[in-house]
């Protein structure tokens, strides 16, 4: 009894502990973050210093010797324009210095933590670095450069929606390709390599994604969402490697294949290189200056006679994490949405409430629905687990006058307490193993209804406007305690004073606590305790057992 009193107040206070935190960082907003996005401008590239040999890895036919950084110094005389390329869904803004799409802003994706209310992803300022770049390296024991991701390019064709640049370094001219697809985040990308030399050349095609470790803006204290790189190849199939273990030199994920892509994802978010070919490419990841890191990966070109070309047709996807679009853009791809451990579990589950959604039309009711459909695949294992709590609250008087009686004489009271649950056919644990039984589904629909972006934005009735954000008013997370006031009655008293104070505490803490929570959330957990209370209160019924 002593373990139980400790644990629930070790629940309390860690609840206190987390609420406390919250309410400092709800009242002390992020001064830093805020002035320094506080202008929507797009910033020129940031100028650092080279790294000191990081090396990159090299693929099948590249020789032992590690190929040359992709770092140097940018010359401050270097012109440094940006062209803006757009559809309906998708603006990019891409520098004419090394042809970098450092600007991503999702037109449709509303956010009020962004200056022009609209989420930015890629993005080249002091409070946010997150960048797509591409370019070559020379293979061997050659020394000098060809053109990269620091390299001038001059536009050669723009329109809305296409961007063609090039240029031409020591005998290697590379074009560069930008189209954006019609109502599409999907950039199709092309690169034209050309041996505009008098020898035989080749080089190494990298693509790679460049960030900042900080989290994205509009993040909670409440809940931790990943955001970081990850790959995805049919043999390792989809990895996640953190940010710390590229700081620790600790990062494991594949090395080489012929297939798969690579990307940095948040939450909702992702961005990611598709290569949409059967060449082998080496991935790699690596610490920059500047507290920054980059993924990427190496395609070997062939071995390019003088004026020959090699052209390489890949996309770039920088949007949100819609799974159907995702999983028809590229095998793998829809895996970003990060349901942790459970994915197993959870992508089911957001494949029924996606069918729901599709039959009545909104993600509100689609949750509930969901709930409901759950609680009643689950209602043979909380019937028992129910009835079991029916019969101990009915013989509760009688454990209470064991409780009395034998208090001094802890051997006589379980003993007296073993012979009532035997004659009385009660098992002490029966209200409790279905209920573990159902905790990874639940679980589950919890990550589900965090992660998925088609939840973001998504109203359901009245004053909520959108199910991924709180409620702004508490309605819901009131109207939650008082379910689980209701279903603190129906279920038997702790026989400990402490626990019962403790107990009747819990729904306001849970309340408050939810206040926090995405309302989508909090809907999930209402109805859930309004399907509980009507599932137990008709087996207590039947039981002829009394709530209260």
């Amino acid at each position: 009894m002593k373990f139980k009193t400790t644990l629930l107040l070790i629940i309390f206070s860690f609840t206190m502990l987390l609420l406390w935190d919250r309410w400092i960082s709800y009242n002390n907003e992020f001064p830093v973050a805020v002035t320094e996005v506080d202008s929507p401008e797009i910033s020129p590239p940031i100028n650092e210093e080279p790294t000191n040999q990081i090396d990159l890895p090299s693929v099948n036919k590249l020789e032992s010797k590690r190929v040359a950084p992709l770092e140097e110094k940018i010359e401050t005389s270097e012109k440094k324009d940006v062209v803006i390329l757009e559809n309906s869904v998708l603006k990019l803004g891409i520098n004419t210095l090394g042809g970098v799409v450092e600007f991503a802003e999702l037109q449709n994706q509303k956010s009020e933590d962004y200056p022009d209310g609209k989420i930015i992803l890629f993005n080249n300022t002091p409070a946010s670095v997150y960048l797509a770049e591409s370019g070559l390296i020379p293979l061997g024991k050659r020394k000098t450069k060809f053109p990269d991701h620091l390299t001038q390019f001059k536009v050669i064709e723009k329109t809305s929606d296409k961007l063609v640049i090039s240029a031409d370094r020591n005998g290697v001219l590379l074009t560069k390709t930008y189209e954006i697809q019609p109502k599409s985040y999907a950039v199709v990308v092309t690169h034209n390599i050309t041996n505009i030399s008098n020898e035989t050349i080749q080089a190494g095609l990298y693509y790679q994604l460049s960030r900042d470790p900080d989290p994205p803006l509009g993040g909670s204290s409440f809940y931790n969402t990943y955001t970081g790189p990850v790959f995805y190849t049919e043999g390792e199939k989809f990895q996640k490697v953190s940010f710390s273990d590229i700081e620790e030199s600790s990062q494991e994920h594949v090395q080489v294949s012929k297939d798969g892509w690579f990307g940095i994802i948040q939450h909702y978010y992702v961005g990611a290189w598709l290569l949409k070919n059967n060449l082998d490419r080496e991935f790699y990841t690596r610490k920059l200056k500047n507290n920054k890191y980059s993924v990427g990966a190496i395609q070997l070109s062939d071995s390019l006679q003088p004026k020959q070309t090699q052209s390489f047709t890949n996309l770039l996807y920088v949007g949100p994490q819609y799974q159907e679009d995702l999983r028809k853009l590229e095998k793998g791809l829809d895996l970003v949405v990060d349901y942790g451990i459970l994915t197993i579990v959870a992508k089911p589950i957001f494949w029924l409430l996606d069918k729901l959604h599709s039959v009545v039309g909104n993600w509100g009711w689609a949750i509930v629905s969901l709930t409901i459909i759950i609680k009643l695949l689950f209602f043979p294992l909380t019937a028992a687990s129910y009835k079991s709590m029916a019969k101990m609250k009915a013989v509760t008087p009688k454990i209470m006058k064991i409780r009395e009686q034998f208090k001094e004489n802890k051997m006589q009271l379980n003993n007296a307490m073993m012979d009532l649950y035997k004659k009385e056919k009660i098992n002490p644990l029966g209200g409790c193993l279905p209920i573990l039984i159902q905790i990874p589904v639940f679980i589950a629909l919890y990550w589900v209804l965090l992660a998925s972006a088609e939840i973001r934005d998504a109203p359901w009735v009245f004053w909520i406007t959108d199910l991924s954000k709180p409620d702004p008013y508490f309605i819901l997370p009131i109207i939650m305690a008082a379910t689980m006031f209701i279903q603190m009655r129906l279920n038997p008293a702790p026989p400990d004073p402490l626990q019962a104070k403790i107990m009747m505490f819990m729904p306001i803490v849970f309340s408050i606590f939810f206040f926090f929570f995405p309302s989508g959330l909090v809907l999930y957990w209402l109805v859930n305790n309004v399907v509980s209370i009507a599932q137990q209160w008709s087996i207590m019924r039947k039981l002829n057992v009394r709530a209260g």
